[in-house]
């Protein structure tokens, strides 16, 4: 099982903090936007007198209320098409397990979100990354590409728009482009949508609005990030491909059912109004200006501007991501202060990819986005493994 390049550094974290350091956490997409309120409310005043298994599936009415919400973005499906989930990382694992067997192969564009290796270890499926390079943006990889690593055993694709961790959002055009690959290799699309309100420069286009891929398409979601509600761990997988629910039933029946009172706090956020998303986006949108901003302002630093969720993959002058990032935690500080961020190497299949590269995840205000700045800009100056590219 790999190691998270999210979350393996958070010992020298702590460590920093027992020394009084304070220490700036981008390395985690845990935004500090507030829960709705009115979505807690509505666990703290539900009338339980005993919380009982929900259906494996979920609460009927909360995946007859999803109905409604998907609707609203385009996505025509019925409750009976929906698997609520504990986390879109449960969704991403039935996926691996129903669509792949142990030995299969799914192809993912790199660099992605660093789990997919970890679920596709528990999976026994081998991920086949093709990449994306920094200088385009970290664009869908041409078609060719893809041709060039399916093999017998490709079962599928994963992909996450918007990205995490780019922050690149896919284009109808691509959409396109992987429905003729999918089509022609009879392959399965996994979509993860978790970041899907969050779309800044170009237009939200899901899997499942593509016509002609009903039985390909495997939708990933979260109300994670939609609801700064990551601590909740509801999701759900949505497919119109009925031998695919039927066997992802099997593993939904083998863990019981996904949490009670969080799809509680799911069902209430249907019922949040449509303008909801309007200040946490525009939030969103003034924190990846200010980033990417200050991080293209910096000597030897680039960082393409992210379409949507709140990632940004940029690259440094330095000499390795992995001991940049310990050394922040471990040996900087900047008026008491520091920065952990997360090393690209882990967001890449491909041996090798990554060692100058780290993703930020914009999810602290404006003001603490500006000092983390201050303290990256100032690491840069003095960290001994700088280069020069």
């Amino acid at each position: 099982m790999p190691a998270s390049p999210i979350r393996k550094l958070v010992p020298f974290a702590e460590a920093a903090k027992k020394k009084g350091t304070k220490v700036y956490h981008l390395n985690i997409g845990q935004p500090d936007i507030e829960t709705p309120p009115a979505i807690i409310d509505a666990v703290k005043h539900a009338d339980i007198r005993v919380l009982e298994y929900s259906h494996s599936a979920g609460n009927e009415s909360y995946r007859r209320k999803l109905v409604q919400y998907y609707k609203k973005v385009g996505i025509d499906v019925t409750y009976d098409q929906i698997m609520i989930t504990t986390g879109g990382s449960e969704a991403i694992l039935f996926g691996f397990f129903t669509c792949l067997n142990p030995g299969d192969e799914v192809i993912v564009p790199e660099p992605f979100y660093a789990n997919y290796n970890g679920f596709a270890c528990a999976a026994g499926v081998t991920v086949k990354p093709i990449t994306s390079t920094i200088e385009t943006g970290f664009a869908l990889p041409p078609i060719e590409e893809f041709e060039k690593v399916i093999t017998a055993k490709t079962k599928a694709i994963i992909i996450c728009s918007p990205n995490n961790p780019t922050g690149y959002l896919y284009s109808k055009e691509e959409m396109y482009k992987l429905k003729d690959i999918c089509l022609k290799h009879n392959l399965y699309l996994f979509s993860d949508e978790a970041y899907r309100e969050f779309c800044y420069d170009g237009e939200y286009v899901s899997a499942m609005h593509i016509e002609g891929m009903e039985e390909h398409v495997v939708l990933m979601d979260t109300i994670s990030k939609r609801y700064s509600a990551c601590g909740a761990r509801i999701g759900a997988l949505v497919t119109k491909n009925k031998a695919v629910y039927d066997a992802a039933m099997k593993f939904a029946q083998a863990r019981l059912s996904p949490p009670g009172l969080a799809q509680i706090m799911g069902e209430a956020a249907i019922d949040l109004p449509d303008s909801y998303f309007e200040a946490p986006k525009a939030e969103y949108l003034s924190r990846r200006n200010l980033l990417v901003k200050r991080l293209n302002a910096m000597h030897g630093v680039i960082c393409p501007n992210p379409g949507g969720a709140f990632y940004a993959i940029a690259k440094l002058p330095i000499d390795d991501s992995d001991r940049f990032c310990q050394w922040l935690l471990e040996s900087f500080s900047h008026q008491g202060e520091t920065i952990m961020l997360a090393p690209a190497t882990g967001f890449y299949g491909t041996p090798g990819l990554g060692k100058q590269e780290v993703r930020l995840a914009y999810v602290l205000n404006t003001a603490a986005l500006d000092r983390a700045m201050n303290c990256l800009e100032e690491a840069l100056k003095i960290y001994p493994g700088r280069i020069e590219n």
